[in-house]
């Protein structure tokens, strides 16, 4: 038990190092270690054995790894752009690494940096080569895709790389991507100018190579089998786990379906492979002989079949781009491929904690990974569910049917408390959770894992023979035939309105509580109250975000890069004022940002929708936004309904549009109403204003913006959208009075915050909403000098994330998210 303790203090101890703002002084580790020796010093002196060993074990296992952990961390952020390299374009002679990404309109891959000029650029960067004539944010439905040289892994390049250091949006209980790239030691992001040069190819540069080099052929053989067929990127991501072309409605659909960890390579297609593969070995090992012996002779043939399905399942991994779930699949088998051959007694606990330790041990950023915790849950689950279920002694041999059904209840059985098991986790980590899952997983599971995965990994190895081709096509028509086929009923799911609920991000006591719970009930029979302890789920299941009291409101400034993106709760409604920038016609920020903040909040509609201009970066994410959230009533600034069906024809899908809002409404000057003690009205735009065309120019759609002018029993508000110096100073002429916090208008452009506008107003904070190392300048400096100058705290989202406004009768709450919940990863 000491053991088993000592490795999970060493995993804790990792883990905990990934939640300081910095690293530890030297100062700091001074005192620590002259700690742990007195207390090591008092326990072997003065405490009765064995609680010397009890004590000291894990606290020296906890120093270790906490000590590596840092020692790591240290590194790689010494491997770091320097500064004067920053947002300028560099020489860089580089080595493809990892798979290319394809898209119609670009290549991203993660490269080496062998040389650059200037010096100072990483050792590992992720490079993005787009084509030269962009297709724009609705993508390139009408035409054909750019252009490029075929990118493979080894390929030497030079390259010129505008680099810049990785800054991600950073939002409440959101994705943080700066977190993914430093976890795959990725340090700088490069955008290609000019034309690159190929100068070498270095195909055995490192086993990381090798892999990707065999991930790409396959995938090149594969492409022209897939082509056209509607879930070919499916078979691709399951046959070498290359997940980038899979679209991301069918993500939606997976994910409120509860079948996401079967169509990408898990724990149990590894198995599966290995297990194939071993049977295959033993089958072989039995009947071969060498110089007159069979092999079984010389090893048992047990043993072969162990060490080659570990082979078998090490190359798969390779192919499968070597995740997180890969790695926890490896060494879990590895570590019961040695005991096997060792013949050494392994529990359920013991392999657990050893393959987290080893897996921890090579890579300490690993627990940052979703798929961490959730493939660690999964197997958990399974393995303490061993013990769930006895063999009846006695009594009548049972039929094929009854041994059947009796199978099929305990898999279902299984799959329903792996749901249940891991609720609070996939709640903490998505705040989704599926209720269609045990049905979806019913059939889907048999189907992907016999029939599908094994197609995908027979057309893999066919495609890559050219006299196979008729094969690979049978294949390829198979295996897609039957994952469409499994894909109707699972989409009627995904669409059936109880197919999932959202959970809100609960407080880390009650999370606590709930992975207690599932630890308790997940216990074999025996435990008094084991079945009971399901129920200390409900309470993070059940929690609701505390709202606003009477008169009070609560504004969060999303951090959306290049755009705007309000949401602003009452006691008992909400608001959100723009929905962000569509980036791609598969991407905005109304799926990728506001829709998760409204889950991970327990918003399940939206009371008021303004949309308050046109332009892409605030009008972009209203598609999304509408998909996945019921509005009760939406105010614009232009025909709402129009640029929805225009917007619908430009990515190609004429005719598709979104749910409406129960009620569209123009904004205008006087129009007013309250909510729970705060009244809402809005100041622009004037009569003369309104009834612009469509094809007007962008000053005059950011002329005719939606102001919105928040008040309540404590303090106000301004949301001015992108409205100019001309407006601002018409609002002045009506004495707009002051206002505790506004939004700096147009992102802080210097054609707004004009001086007498910041002077009347009088703000206690401005907020400027806006991308790092944007091209328009925003903010401009003058700009953010005048709010500064007022007397306002300037709040930036490129360099403080979301900001959070809190209105109470104690005083305003103000705080950004890199601030208060600040990691050693973040650039500011």
């Amino acid at each position: 038990m000491t053991g088993r303790i000592s490795l999970l203090a060493f995993v804790a101890a990792s883990g905990a190092v990934h939640v300081l703002p910095a690293m530890p002084a030297t100062g700091l580790w001074a005192m620590v270690l002259i700690g742990a020796v007195l207390v090591s010093i008092f326990a072997w002196l003065f405490l009765p054995a064995p609680l010397p060993t009890c004590i000291l074990f894990p606290l020296w296992a906890g120093l270790l790894g906490f000590a590596i952990t840092v020692a790591r961390v240290e590194h790689r952020l010494s491997d770091a752009l320097a500064p004067d390299n920053e947002n300028k374009v560099t020489r860089v002679e580089l080595r493809i690494a990892g798979l290319p990404r394809l898209s119609p309109d670009g290549r991203q891959f993660e490269a080496d940096v062998i040389s650059s000029m200037p010096e100072g650029v990483p050792s590992r960067i992720l490079v993005s080569w787009q084509a030269p004539g962009w297709a724009g944010p609705y993508g390139r439905a009408d035409r054909a895709p750019a252009e490029f040289p075929d990118l493979v892994p080894g390929q030497v390049w030079r390259m010129a790389l505008t680099l810049k250091t990785p800054v991600g949006r950073r939002n409440p209980h959101a994705f943080d991507y700066e977190s993914y790239l430093f976890a795959q030691g990725i340090r700088a992001t490069g955008s290609v100018r000019g034309q690159p040069r190929h100068l070498d190819t270095q195909a055995w540069a490192s086993l990381e190579i090798i892999a990707n080099r065999a991930r790409h052929h396959v995938r090149a053989a594969m492409q022209p089998y897939l082509e056209g067929k509607r879930y070919g990127a499916v078979l691709l991501a399951l046959s070498i786990g290359d997940q980038a072309s899979v679209e991301p409605g069918d993500w939606q659909v997976f994910n409120r379906t509860g079948i996401t960890h079967l169509v990408s390579i898990s724990g149990s297609h590894i198995t599966m492979i290995a297990a194939m593969g071993g049977m295959l070995v033993f089958w072989i090992w039995r009947r071969m002989r060498w110089r007159g012996r069979y092999l079984a002779e010389r090893m048992p043939a047990q043993v072969a079949a162990a060490l080659g399905a570990l082979l078998i399942a090490w190359l798969y991994c390779l192919l499968a781009g070597w995740g997180v779930p890969a790695r926890r699949t490896f060494f879990m088998l590895a570590v019961l491929a040695m005991a096997y051959v060792l013949r050494m007694p392994l529990s359920a606990s013991r392999l657990l904690i050893v393959v987290a330790f080893v897996v921890v041990l090579l890579d300490p950023w690993s627990l940052l990974a979703s798929g961490f915790w959730l493939s660690f849950g999964a197997v958990g689950v399974l393995l303490a569910s061993s013990g769930w279920w006895g063999q009846r002694v006695g009594g009548e041999q049972p039929t094929r049917v009854k041994s059947l059904k009796r199978f099929l209840m305990q898999a279902a059985h299984l799959q329903l408390a792996i749901t249940v098991a891991l609720m609070p986790v996939l709640a903490l980590i998505f705040h989704e959770v599926s209720l269609a899952s045990p049905l979806a997983n019913a059939y889907a599971i048999p189907l992907i894992s016999l029939v599908v995965t094994p197609l995908s990994l027979l057309l893999a190895a066919t495609a890559l023979v050219p006299v196979l081709s008729p094969v690979a096509q049978v294949l390829a028509w198979v295996g897609h035939a039957t994952l469409d086929a499994m894909m109707a009923p699972t989409v009627w799911l995904a669409g059936w309105r109880a197919a999932s609920f959202t959970v809100a991000a609960a407080p880390l006591a009650l999370t606590l509580l709930a992975l207690a719970g599932i630890v308790l009930a997940a216990m074999p029979y025996g435990l008094p109250g084991r079945r009971m302890a399901w129920l200390l789920i409900v309470p993070a299941l059940a929690w609701r975000s505390p709202k606003p009291p009477e008169g009070g409101w609560t504004l969060h400034a999303l951090d959306v890069g290049q755009g705007g993106a309000i949401v602003i709760q009452t006691a008992r409604h909400a608001l959100l004022f723009d929905a962000g920038l569509r980036s791609s016609a598969v991407s905005d920020a109304g799926e990728r940002i506001v829709r998760p903040f409204l889950r991970a909040h327990g918003i399940g509609r939206l009371d008021v929708l303004v949309v308050s201009h046109a332009d892409i970066d605030h009008a972009g994410g209203v598609r999304s936004v509408l998909e996945g959230v019921p509005v009760e009533q939406s105010f614009s600034s232009f025909d709402l309904q129009a640029y929805l069906h225009r917007e619908s024809r430009l990515l190609g899908r004429p005719g598709d549009m979104p749910p409406l809002p129960l009620a569209v409404s123009p904004c205008r000057y006087g129009l007013a109403w309250q909510m729970d003690g705060v009244s809402f009205e809005f100041l622009w735009p004037l009569a003369s204003w309104e009834g612009a065309p469509a094809e007007t120019g962008s000053k005059e759609r950011n002329d005719q913006s939606c102001v919105l002018r928040m008040r309540g029993r404590y303090h106000s508000a301004l949301l001015p959208a992108d409205i100019g110096a001309g407006p601002e100073s018409e609002l002045v002429a009506r004495e707009l009075g002051p206002i505790d916090v506004v939004l700096a208008a147009h992102h802080g452009s210097r054609t707004s915050s004009s001086a007498s506008f910041v002077e009347h107003v009088g703000a206690a904070h401005a907020i400027a909403q806006m991308g790092p190392w944007n091209r328009y300048g925003h903010p401009h400096p003058a700009v953010e000098a005048r709010w500064e100058q007022s007397g306002a705290r300037f709040w930036r989202s490129d360099r403080h994330g979301a900001v959070r406004v809190a209105s109470r009768s104690g005083g305003l709450e103000v705080h950004g998210l890199r601030q208060m919940a600040r990691r050693y990863w973040q650039a500011y």
